[in-house]
């Protein structure tokens, strides 16, 4: 029996087990199995796969992927967010590759790709499928495209982005498992547990071959949680929903649809370039951006074109932006702003900077 079979053959168990309290630790150790065989087949596709057009090198400071289904007005999107030039028509599937933009807002290059539309069933490999979902994986924001008169599409969205390992708006357990070679298994619980049983986290456990370790718990988890940090190929990325062309329904219709969202989303119409300006700077928002003004040694501050950093940045962040041999150089630096107790400041190389900092780089050669 191949993979897929097994898979089969566990899903139809779950759908016959109905679902309480005497039966949640079998359906969570059924959920860790399939979670393992589908990591097995992940690892088997990737060898020998092909590229076209779908591998988008990485460019400005971050990226942004559009998702959505067919005809929800990702590729206009994209025009009016930069001087891309995707192929709008009044069909669906006009966008048939990936088609990266430059969106250039407030000193920040972030780059905005629009992908082709997806279907119920793309994780399975339906349409283009699992190769356009996969773009999402390297993405630091995603946005999910829905018509104004289809928003129940949202979930299908998130399920298929799901189902390939793409947790939306989420954060990686903290969990900490330390294997060994005897003493079984040992769980340190800093929180108490009231989502899963020891013995059901031991059982998983087990089920991906860990027979002794140390395991700290230090949130209230749930069995998926453990499950996606034992499959160790689980993406967590920001999201936000986007509900496009309100331009053709009145008040009354998008008051009603608001009160029925639960999501985080804005309104827009991309067609008539309504909300865009608000979209933009939720974008920039979302990413968690400071800006960074550089001061050479003995000069003035460049207050013209800041350095985009993340948010949580250190001066080591900022060298490795500037150049790859720069730490190497590193003596000190030297910071004006709110991470520092007074101006001109000395700090070292994992000093955490905070928006609009001034930074001057000290190198050895310079003393």
């Amino acid at each position: 029996m191949g993979i897929p079979e097994k898979i089969k053959a566990i899903q139809d168990e779950m759908g016959r087990t109905q679902v309480n309290k005497a039966t949640e630790h079998h359906i969570g150790l059924l959920r860790a199995k399939i979670a393992k065989l589908k990591r097995e087949q992940e690892s088997k596709s990737k060898k020998g796969s092909v590229s076209d057009g779908f591998d988008v090198r990485r460019a400005g400071d971050a990226t942004v992927v559009l998702i959505g289904l067919p005809s929800v007005g990702k590729s206009t999107l994209l025009n009016k967010l930069t001087s891309a030039k995707s192929s709008v028509a009044a069909f669906q599937f006009t966008t048939l590759t990936v088609i990266p933009g430059m969106m250039n807002y407030r000193g920040a290059k972030i780059q905005i790709l629009d992908l082709p539309g997806i279907i119920k069933g793309a994780s399975t490999g339906k349409g283009l499928g699992k190769r356009v979902l996969s773009v999402a994986r390297n993405a630091d924001l995603v946005l999910l495209v829905l018509d104004v008169f289809q928003p129940y599409h949202e979930d299908v969205l998130v399920t298929e982005l799901a189902n390939i390992g793409i947790r939306l708006n989420q954060r990686p357990p903290n969990i900490i498992i330390e294997q060994s070679s005897i003493g079984g298994i040992s769980i340190a619980q800093q929180v108490k547990l009231t989502k899963i049983s020891e013995k059901l986290l031991k059982d998983i456990l087990h089920v991906y071959g860990i027979t002794s370790a140390r395991v700290v718990i230090r949130e209230d988890v749930e069995s998926d949680q453990i499950v996606d940090f034992l499959s160790g190929s689980k993406t967590y990325a920001n999201s936000l929903t986007l509900i496009n062309k309100i331009d053709l329904v009145d008040d009354e219709f998008l008051n009603d649809l608001k009160s029925k969202i639960k999501s985080e989303f804005i309104t827009i119409s991309a067609d008539s370039n309504k909300n865009i300006d608000i979209l933009k700077e939720k974008i920039y928002e979302k990413l968690r951006f400071m800006r960074i003004y550089m001061k050479p040694k003995g000069g003035e501050t460049d207050f013209k074109e800041p350095l985009i950093a993340r948010e949580g940045s250190t001066v080591l962040d900022i060298c490795n932006k500037l150049h790859r041999n720069m730490k190497k150089q590193f003596r000190h630096g030297m910071v004006w702003g709110k991470s520092v107790k007074f101006g001109g400041q000395r700090v070292g190389i994992n000093h955490v900077l905070e928006d609009e900092d001034v930074l001057t780089i000290i190198k050895t050669r310079e003393m």
